[in-house]
């Protein structure tokens, strides 16, 4: 697929990671997250890796097209300035110039989001599955009970022991970034 095709394709909901709410931290979380042999570098593989482990696929030869040209001369992959020069890319590849529906295009991408940690559909994220997604993604925290636990209780405002779809929202839109 060419470079002219790629601009006029539509991107999938569930790949979409533009949002105004979405800062610095979490964009550098899921850099880290992405950088699996923890070399400061993401390569094409370790996306294609994260993504399919969250259910997101993407063909390998259009996710290669789309990136390499963010690629530094002589890297294997993308740096972390790199990485969020393609992020804004994107942005205003796919998303323009935002508009009144901007509001509700950010809950669809909040929605899409939740539902890659609410496992069973049950309209909640549970310890366990917060868990489940976070050893998925090769994280330390998927093998810890207790610290996810403990990450679920500091977003649980009405104290069921799990995050409903508001609380998520609410945590993803109030998180500050102090540099």
């Amino acid at each position: 697929m060419g470079q002219q095709e790629l601009i006029q394709a539509s991107p999938s909901r569930s790949f979409r990671l533009r949002s105004r709410s979405l800062n610095s931290l979490r964009l550098r979380r899921i850099f880290d997250m992405f950088d699996k042999n923890g070399d400061s570098m993401i390569t094409v593989e370790e996306i294609n890796q994260a993504l399919s482990l969250l259910g997101l696929e993407a063909e390998f030869k259009e996710l290669e097209s789309m990136i390499k040209s963010y690629i530094k001369p002589g890297n294997v992959g993308l740096e972390y300035e790199d990485f969020v020069a393609l992020h804004e890319s994107l942005g205003e590849t796919y998303f323009g110039v935002p508009d009144e529906k901007e509001e509700e295009t950010q809950n669809e991408d909040l929605w899409e989001a939740f539902k890659v940690f609410d496992e069973n559909g049950d309209g909640y994220i549970s310890a366990k599955e917060l868990q489940v997604v976070l050893g998925k993604l090769g994280l330390v925290e998927g093998n810890m009970i207790d610290n996810v636990q403990k990450m679920i209780v500091s977003v649980d405002t009405n104290h069921d022991g799990r995050v409903d779809f508001c609380e998520f929202k609410d945590m993803m839109r109030t998180t500050i970034v102090r540099c």
